[in-house]
């Protein structure tokens, strides 16, 4: 996949990030979790660990569990990135990267949490819950 250097922000300005290798692929997740943070479904962009921030007083983090934790902004509640503590790979929300025209919304996961009243029209690559422990939990 082709990487990129990306830059972005939350809503009130107050945390700035700079991506060293974003990826040009906007996945969403549609576990529990994630719906119930957002209101609806994770839709990120994997940047890696190589991620810098300014603001960082700004940064409160949320501790979800064993293998991630979630950053926001403190002072405006924007949704700064989903980060797996193994690694300090970085999923940043495609909204918040100042230019979004190369993204392309390619794949899905815990298609089977997914609720009934919505449906992208994308032909995206889908990923079930066991899928996804399968492929990226693995001990």
């Amino acid at each position: 996949m082709k990487t990129f250097k990306a830059t972005g922000h939350c809503l009130c300005g107050k945390i700035r990030f700079t991506a060293q290798k974003a990826i040009e692929s906007v996945g969403a997740c549609h576990c529990g979790m994630c719906r119930h943070w957002g209101g609806g479904p994770y839709m990120a962009v994997a940047c890696g660990s190589e991620v810098e921030f300014s603001g960082k007083e700004h940064i409160a983090i949320y501790d979800t569990g064993d293998w991630a934790e979630r950053g926001f902004c403190n002072h405006c509640g924007s949704h700064l990135f989903y980060r797996l503590k193994q690694g300090q790979q970085h999923m940043i929300p495609a909204g918040l990267f100042d230019d979004q025209s190369n993204f392309s919304f390619d794949h899905q996961i815990f298609i089977d949490r997914k609720p009934p009243f919505y449906d992208f029209a994308n032909d995206t690559a889908k990923a079930t819950e066991a899928e996804v422990f399968a492929r990226y939990m693995k001990k």
